[in-house]
């Protein structure tokens, strides 16, 4: 009995110490629970960091940092205070964020660089368009702008809402009243989670010509608009080339670009010479990096028309661009730097901000300035309220003096004999308790007959504008009249001829420059080509007669001798059926024996060049295989400007290029075309019967048992078949027409004297 009453006992005691779940927690899938939280993470990055409001817009971090700098009445006649001060009360009371990222974006807020209208004044080093940065804040200082108080400027009179802070020991505002247009004067960028903003900066008092115009004609398209709003004003300058639809369009849907080019001009230097000095740069381009990134390009030789550039810049931006020649056109030489560097860049618009309900969406520009007159009739109406409620109070106070003029005798004698003087004043003369109050608490200097006149005068005034007020809240029509005087007076403050209102980026077309041609950036000098037997490459100056004179490696020898100009383009015709082009120009110098062709071009290791001449255009050529096959090829077709060459002749396997011989600009029924073989054998027949093609294997010339072509010539019936021997002396043959016969054929002997080598020689011109 005792064992089962212990095993019982076991058994409840484990019962009753099962362990219990705590209240704290949940059971939810890993995968619920984190995109909960992650868009918990992203909807905060939109709203609260990345994305500004399309009231004021301003991001968070900016809207408390001048919240903050007007509670420490950092006002624009005031002095400075350091800037480490004001990032530690925006911190301390605004925002729960690193010190050095409040500090960042204050620094933006005084860059002139950076945003059209500076909303903060700095003193001290803020960083310069070189991108070197600012100094640490506890240098610095700082104080609010003209413009940054136009922002704030109703704030008491209750115009915004206020919410509580990050501890909710005090109070900030949701936006910001911005008696101007900030969102469109100063830009704004920001990347979120899935979306991003990118508006560029516009002139100010564009913008409120355009909300003016909008008041007046509240259906007034983009077109319309953008007569008002001639485009983006970035605060570094620059020449906007974007096309009009394009521009037109990308404001219509709030998404699109703008190309935004350095401006510049010449100075001449005299004999000839000038150079351009670049005075304004893109927006968010740093002088430094530019600079940098076009000497590279010109280490890279991809910027052969440029033979300098230095930086003589002070306070103002001086870039100098020195010219290779001064044959060079300016234009010219400014479209190849806009090309590859970013003298030329693209500015993004995409115009994605938070509404007035808080929610996130892409605006156009008539929305955006629409948006912005709503929120101000809204601060209109609410500051209104907001006087017509201190109006009505006042009212009640000076009603109650006068009722105390009216009687003075008496309300003197209750409150001298009286023992509750408020309770028998309110009796008797029916006042309420603000204005007994009032009346006890006044002074006995303000019982004169003078004061009794000026509260008369101040009630009648009050009284009239509170019926104005009135008047003004229940007619539609006159509260945009309202808007409409505020914004000309705003707009006095950025005039166009003042330098804070000018347009600084002009509005232009992109012009329609021809490339430059690189030959004038060479001096045409003589020069003689030499290209050896195992493919080097070198220029002699002048043109060498004595071809004996010139030296070569040993085991190499000569190949080719070509006069030339230093503005010449050398043709080579090589073994693979490829045309390759070379400047002269670029060719080695005659010290030395040269470079390999191979590095100059992609040729193979066992490919030799067939044939080398000037490029002069116009001209015809034969180009033949040594498996018999070739045609007629247009010299402009066989002209290449890459290392990769053209491939012209197509060459059956086992056979490769063997000839390439000027043409009849047109064949005709005298032409004829003579071949030979490695066989010796002879054949000669109509050139007519050669096509011409731009490329291909071409048609059979010669049938050959073993060999292949040896060589191939073009002539005329009148001039006669002629070959050049060793010793350089011209041979004819006289019985050429013996050796007549068909295309495809496979020939006679070659006549008695012919060289040994097989081949006609250099051609006689």
């Amino acid at each position: 009995m005792k064992r089962t009453k212990t095993k019982t006992a076991k058994k409840k005691s484990t019962k009753s110490a099962a362990p219990t779940k705590p209240e704290d927690i949940f059971l939810e899938p890993f995968d619920e629970a984190l995109s909960q939280r992650y868009l918990a993470y992203a909807l905060s990055t939109i709203t609260s960091r990345a994305l500004p409001d399309v009231r004021d817009g301003l991001k968070p971090v900016h809207r408390r940092i001048l919240y903050a700098m007007r509670q420490m009445k950092l006002a624009p006649t005031g002095g400075f205070k350091k800037s480490a001060k004001v990032v530690g009360e925006v911190m301390g009371n605004f925002h729960p964020h690193g010190d050095q990222a409040i500090y960042d974006a204050m620094v933006r807020l005084v860059q002139d660089f950076s945003v059209r209208v500076p909303l903060v004044d700095g003193q001290g080093n803020f960083g310069n368009i070189d991108g070197d940065n600012a100094a640490a804040m506890r240098y610095t200082e700082s104080r609010l702008t003209a413009a940054a108080q136009l922002l704030l400027d109703g704030i008491d009179e209750d115009t915004v809402d206020f919410r509580e802070t990050y501890d909710g020991e005090g109070r900030e505002p949701v936006v910001l009243p911005a008696a101007f247009p900030n969102l469109l004067a100063n830009g704004a960028s920001g990347i979120a989670v899935g979306m991003a903003t990118s508006i560029p900066p516009h002139n100010p008092a564009e913008l409120i010509d355009a909300c003016l115009h909008l008041i007046k004609t509240p259906k007034a398209r983009t077109e319309t608009l953008l007569k008002y709003v001639k485009g983006p004003d970035f605060p570094t300058g620059g020449v906007c080339v974007e096309d009009a639809a394009a521009m037109e369009e990308a404001y219509a849907t709030g998404r699109g670009g703008f190309r935004v080019r350095a401006r510049w001009e010449t100075e001449d230097l005299g004999r000839g010479k000038y150079q351009i000095v670049v005075t304004e740069i893109p927006y968010q381009v740093q002088k430094s990096k530019l600079i940098e990134k076009i000497a590279e390009l010109m280490q890279a030789k991809k910027l052969p028309a440029l033979a300098d550039i230095r930086d003589e810049s002070a306070e103002d931006i001086r870039l100098i661009l020195e010219p290779k020649t001064g044959n060079i056109e300016p234009a010219a030489l400014m479209e190849s730097l806009f090309k590859v560097s970013d003298l030329e860049s693209r500015f993004s618009l995409n115009m994605n901000v938070l509404g007035a309900d808080g929610a996130p969406r892409v605006m156009g520009l008539r929305d955006v300035l629409q948006s912005y007159l709503d929120h101000r009739k809204e601060v209109l109406v609410r500051r209104t309220n907001f006087r017509l409620d201190k109006i009505a109070k006042r009212l009640e106070i000076l009603d109650g003096f006068l009722i105390a003029y009216l009687n003075l005798d008496e309300v003197i004698r209750i409150i001298r004999y009286e023992d509750d003087p408020k309770a028998e004043l309110m009796k008797t003369f029916k006042l309420s308790d603000v204005q007994t109050e009032a009346i006890l608490n006044m002074r006995l200097r303000s019982l004169r007959k003078l004061e009794e006149m000026e509260i008369k005068n101040e009630h009648k005034d009050l009284k009239a504008e509170q019926k104005a007020l009135k008047a003004l809240l229940k007619s539609d029509d006159a509260q945009w009249k309202k808007i409409s005087e505020e914004l000309k007076d705003v707009r006095k403050t950025f005039d166009p001829k003042s330098d804070l209102g000018r347009r600084r980026t002009d509005i232009a077309d992109a012009p329609d420059i021809e490339e430059i041609d690189l030959d004038v950036l060479v001096e045409k000098e003589p020069v003689t080509i030499v290209i050896s037997e195992k493919g080097w490459v070198r220029t002699m100056k002048g043109h060498v007669e004595d071809a004996k004179s010139i030296k070569y490696k040993e085991g190499d020898r000569e190949h080719f001798i070509v006069h030339a100009q230093t503005t010449d383009k050398l043709m080579l015709f090589v073994t693979n059926g490829k045309f390759y082009a070379l400047d002269v120009s670029a060719l080695p110098g005659g010290r030395g024996h040269g470079e390999p062709i191979r590095l100059m071009v992609d040729m193979g290791n066992d490919d030799a060049v067939v044939a080398a001449f000037m490029f002069k255009g116009g001209r015809k050529f034969l180009v033949a295989s040594s498996s018999g096959h070739g045609f007629i090829a247009p010299e402009d077709e066989c002209l290449s400007n890459t290392r990769k060459g053209k491939q012209v002749l197509n060459v059956p396997a086992g056979a490769e290029a063997a000839v390439c011989r000027p043409a009849p600009a047109k064949v005709g029924k005298d032409d004829m075309l003579a071949s030979v073989g490695d066989n010796k054998k002879f054949l000669v027949f109509p050139a007519d019967e050669l096509p011409e093609m731009t490329r291909g294997k071409g048609v059979v010339m010669q049938k050959f048992q073993k060999g292949g072509l040896s060589d191939a010539k073009l002539f005329s019936k009148k001039e006669g078949l002629n070959w050049t021997d060793r010793s350089g002396r011209v041979q004819t043959i006289d019985d050429w027409k013996s050796f007549v016969g068909k295309r495809a054929q496979a020939g006679r002997i070659a006549p008695k004297g012919f060289p040994t080598s097989k081949k006609f020689g250099a051609d006689t011109e």
